[in-house]
């Protein structure tokens, strides 16, 4: 089993003893370090080369986009997932554009977590099921301005049966809708497990890389239903 090797940066001691005991008990997780300032993320990178940095986007001195810019530039191959407060679209892609692969709300459930952590040490993005949610809603009202390009105009909706089952078009809606593999499970009545398989088979045959990238995808083709 691939070890994924964390350090922890929140200056919240509570929560981020909280996150830590949480990641304990993922057998592939090991939590090398912590830290409680934007000032110390270098450092401790420097000291631990840990494939993964979770990091609080708001800290005194120097904020998590902050850190994770400077972060980035001295060690581009560490991934960065931001933790925050803020399901705003502008600091979603404000920490983004600064190089954080992921953006998890701090409502989020255990399962997230580890799911997201998972996704970004294997390579992929990963935004909280109401960020994605949000982000969606504002592509689909640049579209109808007119913002966005002709060519990635929202077209008539329409399910994708020329390449997904009729299960996996359900997954993509709820996806789209901002529902975690829980939630979709729950609303579909089948497992966690099966949920993934279907989310799994969804990015194979869109050729995506992420469930970000599957929806934006979906809203550029007409696919879902934004409501």
């Amino acid at each position: 089993m691939m070890t994924t090797n964390i350090v922890l940066v929140d200056d919240h001691k509570l929560f981020r003893e909280g996150v830590r005991r949480i990641l304990e008990f993922e057998p592939s997780f090991n939590v090398l370090a912590e830290g409680d300032d934007g000032t110390t993320v270098l450092n401790l990178v420097e000291q631990y080369e840990p494939d993964v940095v979770l990091m609080d986007i708001n800290m005194p001195h120097i904020n998590g986009v902050q850190a994770t810019a400077e972060l980035i530039q001295h060690y581009p191959e560490t991934r960065v997932i931001i933790l925050s407060i803020h399901d705003d679209e502008n600091y979603v892609t404000h920490a983004l554009k600064t190089g954080a692969q992921g953006y998890l709300l701090k409502e989020m459930d255990s399962d997230a977590l580890i799911e997201a952590i998972k996704v970004v040490s294997e390579g992929g993005s990963y935004l909280h099921p109401k960020v994605t949610h949000n982000l969606v809603k504002e592509y689909r009202r640049l579209a109808e301005e007119n913002v966005i390009k002709v060519n990635e105009k929202i077209s008539e909706y329409r399910k994708p049966l020329h390449l997904l089952t009729r299960r996996e078009c359900e997954v993509l809606q709820l996806l789209a809708e901002g529902k975690s593999n829980r939630g979709v499970a729950e609303a579909l009545y089948i497992s966690e497990k099966t949920v993934k398989n279907h989310v799994s088979n969804i990015l194979q045959k869109m050729s995506v890389n992420d469930r970000t990238q599957a929806v934006v995808t979906a809203i550029r083709n007409g696919w879902v239903e934004v409501l």
